[in-house]
């Protein structure tokens, strides 16, 4: 009894080990493919943040909330189960969908430059009474989230292309979760933080007090500023999607000029050659994104005229 007692124990304790060892693999494979991916984080970061701009301050965090279950549902129920069944039966297909992705992200980013700039009329205005309705708000951050979640996982299963299956799907799991968790506990901190500014502004300690009007101030202007930095992430994730899926389907021309470029600055500038390069790659990557954009928006706006024009006619 005494003996199999002890080789039970000694069972346990070897599961054990082989489960700790697993969750290492999980969390360095997690690790790994989510390094791969914070460009695309960064984007979704800046990007989420506009959608509550002009909100109620009491409704900000459960729209996020919304915002980040939206997400999670995206990552784990649509776009982790199609990837692993792609990369596995038909990985080709992989570059297309991101496209489609990509021609999304600099339509909405080129739509929206254009309409600031005067050329197209103004869509979905605070005054027509839709834009700032929660469920259209939350339905339009979860559409641009599942296009930016879909690189992000993307990304990450080609760092992670080496594993089985089994340890692909957990580690890609983690990811979703950890990637959820960031970007949005960032959005969380980012737009509360007038609230902490105002919370601080009412201590008695002349150092907070001046923190926390600093804050106070400083949070439009922040809000701002990240919301023109989202568009311009769309066009920069969209536009490189673009020109990265060309070349991957084998028309290389466009992507090789950027890449040829990118190299060029990198190879000339030092020590700062990683970083200008990168930034090399990012503004032209914003340019075609833009292009394009512009001209899926000229197409879109066209054909939902002669759509409107052609039921007008009908019905008279």
């Amino acid at each position: 009894m005494a003996g199999g007692l002890v080789a039970l124990l000694d069972d346990i304790a070897a599961l054990v080990k082989v489960t700790a060892a697993s969750l290492d693999d999980i969390a360095a494979g997690a690790a790994k493919a989510s390094t791969k991916a914070i460009g695309v984080v960064v984007d979704d970061a800046a990007v989420t943040p506009q959608y509550v701009a002009g909100i109620s301050p009491k409704r900000e965090l459960p729209i996020i909330w919304k915002i980040a279950v939206g997400s999670i549902r995206n990552k784990l129920l649509f776009i982790l189960p199609a990837a692993l069944l792609l990369s596995t039966f038909l990985p080709i297909a992989l570059t297309p969908i991101l496209m489609v992705g990509g021609a999304y992200l600099v339509f909405e980013g080129a739509e929206k430059i254009l309409e600031a700039l005067g050329w197209i009329k103004h869509h979905g205005s605070i005054e027509d009474g839709k834009a700032r309705d929660e469920k259209v708000i939350i339905a339009s951050a979860v559409r641009t989230d599942l296009v930016l979640s879909a690189e992000i996982m993307v990304i990450s299963l080609n760092e992670v292309a080496d594993q089985n299956f089994i340890m692909r799907t957990l580690i890609l799991i983690a990811v979703a979760i950890l990637m959820t968790v960031v970007v949005y506990g960032a959005v969380a901190l980012i737009v509360k933080m007038d609230d902490f500014g105002l919370m601080l502004a009412q201590k008695k300690r002349q150092f907070s007090q001046k923190l926390g009007r600093g804050l106070v101030k400083a949070m439009p202007i922040v809000m701002s500023i990240l919301g023109k930095v989202g568009v311009v992430a769309m066009l920069w994730v969209g536009g490189h999607l673009l020109l990265k899926g060309l070349d991957d389907l084998g028309m290389h021309t466009l992507y090789g000029y950027v890449h040829h470029l990118e190299v060029a600055v990198h190879d000339a500038t030092g020590a700062a050659g990683p970083v200008l390069g990168w930034l090399t790659n990012t503004a032209l990557s914003c340019v075609a994104g833009f292009i394009i954009g512009s001209v899926i928006t000229v197409i879109v706006l066209t054909t939902k005229k002669l759509i409107h024009k052609a039921k007008g006619e009908t019905a008279h």
